[in-house]
């Protein structure tokens, strides 16, 4: 039995190293492993909660937004601070703007060149191309001329030997089954999203200041001013402005995103049955209704779904919540076999791995720097098909709607949504519904200045000599990637423990003290691999979760050390 090793992943976030054992001709087993360590929960220790954000959405460069209100919710919990609903109505329009930028940005830059063969593309008809973009779709560009534009600038990125993006990937290979007029209109739209994204990224300018990074949360609101006649405020014409990228998002979503991503998927219909992983799925929920924090009024429902069984949602309990460090390069004070809740959580480094390029891991010891979360002792896949699941599980109106109208148009039957496929479905399917609820709270927002409330931030406790001696709380945000918890302990006004346990730690864990797999583990598990020099089936599988290793080690090892050496994509 072969093993394989795919170290580094790219086309994520973070450093991310695979390896698997092949044997006919499919994945037998597979192990996770995040190859360098972070800190920043040590570096918290001691500073002002109120400023904890400003740190924790440095966790990575791409998740800053949803670090900086996971932390924010979790010091106004621990507080009891009520935000105004104005300030509300601009966390969900700066967390929708996020997730309709993430997911498009995923799907064309991240995920599909694992399914689009960019060279094939040379040898497409653009009259074709043309002719097969507009039955999908009427995006205006749908025409031979502007297709033959997109061929020529990629003869020429070919013919000087520049490939940039598209330099590194496994082209001509046997797996990829798209037509040439089909990768042709997938390159488009590929460029096309890079343009697009900058633009309605621009909401974040408005509303918080800057991206990535952006500046205005504050723990009891938001620090923007709202003003229907002040330039230096979010006024009328702002207003007006994130109206008009509001309607330009959804439009790209549902004319380009959605179409291309029906057309791709009915060539791989076979991969609605590949990809499980652990059966087991975790929401915490999103987009409050109003500013009173009751869990049954968020739009994006909180759940637990256990062994796919879409008959019943559990509720969320913070308490079943614990990590593992059996299989990751920690040490808990209390031992090994025993996992702690976030509240008692350690960040005690401890590295045994490989001291050489080239080595395996030690997969039956330590083997990853991302700990094991699980939930009642039970590893639990996150992400938009986790929230599309709950929704769906929980009578979700459009939801239901959205995910019963694309199983229909596959071809395929609900069990499909546990794979590969179905997650790659359920982002977009997610996508279209958050960019068709975003207008509900501007035009909120909206009615509330005209009515008079311009209310953004409460400063009743404000004042750190108003907080109790001792104080703790959590705060979540189901982040375009999943659930996102950040747990504080605060003494004397001090922050005294900060753990944060973030998506990526869900759903790449390493076994736990049961050896039970991560998600990422199980689900490679029965993976057809037709060549294992070149693996693309494991990077479809990986790429439909959307990694991002930066935010679930939480930087660099002070030594400098070189843990792992590039070897291949």
């Amino acid at each position: 039995m072969a093993k394989i090793v795919i170290d580094p992943i790219t086309r994520i976030e973070g450093h991310l190293r695979i390896e698997a054992e092949i044997g006919g001709g499919k994945v037998n087993d597979a192990w996770s492993s995040s190859t360098q360590f972070r800190g920043i929960e040590k570096i918290l220790q001691g500073r002002d909660p109120r400023d904890a954000w400003y740190f924790t959405q440095r966790f990575c460069g791409v998740c800053t937004t949803v670090h900086s209100i996971a932390s924010i919710r979790c010091v106004e919990n621990a507080l009891g601070i009520k935000v105004p609903e104005n300030a509300e109505l601009i966390r969900n329009l700066i967390i929708g703007i996020q997730s309709i930028q993430d997911h498009v940005i995923h799907f064309y830059h991240l995920h599909a060149l694992d399914w689009v063969d960019i060279t094939s593309g040379l040898k497409a008809d653009p009259v074709k191309t043309a002719t097969l973009a507009a039955s999908i779709s009427d995006w205006p560009l749908n025409s031979p001329t502007y297709f033959k534009g997109v061929q020529e600038r990629l003869k020429a990125f070919v013919s000087k030997g520049r490939l940039g993006p598209f330099a590194n990937a496994y082209w001509g290979h046997p797996a990829y089954k798209l037509p040439p007029e089909a990768n042709l209109m997938a390159t488009a739209h590929y460029l096309e999203a890079l343009e697009w994204q900058k633009d309605i990224i621009r909401i974040h300018a408005i509303l918080g200041s800057k991206n990535p990074h952006p500046q205005t949360f504050l723990v009891g609101g938001m620090a923007i001013p709202l003003d229907p006649n002040s330039q230096s405020a979010l006024n009328d014409n702002k207003l007006e402005e994130i109206r008009l990228l509001l309607a330009k998002a959804r439009e790209f979503v549902d004319k380009v995103y959605i179409p291309d991503l029906l057309a791709i998927a009915s060539y791989y219909k076979e991969w609605a049955g590949i990809g499980a992983g652990a059966g087991n799925f975790l929401t915490f929920g999103e987009f409050p209704s109003d500013n009173s924090g009751k869990p049954e009024l968020l739009w994006l429902p909180r759940g637990v779904i256990i062994g796919k069984d879409l008959s019943r949602v559990y509720p969320v309990e913070h308490k079943k919540i614990a990590e593992y460090v059996d299989h990751s390069w920690y040490e808990y004070s209390a031992g090994s076999g025993k996992g702690l809740h976030p509240f008692e959580g350690e960040t005690n480094d401890k590295y045994t791995g490989p001291k050489a390029p080239f080595q395996y891991l030690d997969t039956n010891g330590k083997y990853s720097w991302v700990k094991a979360p699980r939930y009642n002792e039970m590893p639990m896949e996150v992400g938009p098909l986790a929230r599309m699941l709950v929704a769906y599980a929980s009578g979700h109106k459009q939801v239901k709607q959205a995910l019963d109208g694309v199983l229909a148009k596959l071809g395929v039957g609900p069990e499909a949504l546990f794979s590969t496929l179905g997650r790659t479905a359920a982002r977009g399917i997610e996508t279209s519904l958050i960019a068709a609820q975003m207008p509900t709270y501007l035009e909120k927002l909206v009615a509330n200045m005209k009515s008079g409330d311009l209310a953004i931030h409460n400063n009743e406790k404000w004042d750190p000599s108003s907080w109790p001696d001792e104080a703790k709380g959590y705060g979540w945000h189901d982040a375009p990637r999943g659930a996102l918890g950040h747990w504080i302990q605060i003494k004397d006004q001090k922050i005294l423990n900060y753990q944060a346990v973030v998506p990526s730690t869900w759903n790449a864990s390493p076994r736990d003290a049961k050896e039970a797999r991560g998600p990422y583990e199980s689900a490679l598990v029965g993976t057809p691999i037709a060549d294992e020099k070149r693996p693309l089936e494991i990077l479809r599988t990986i790429h439909s979760f959307d990694p991002c290793l930066a935010c679930a080690v939480h930087v660099m090892d002070t030594e400098g050390n070189e843990l792992v050496k590039v070897t291949v994509l």
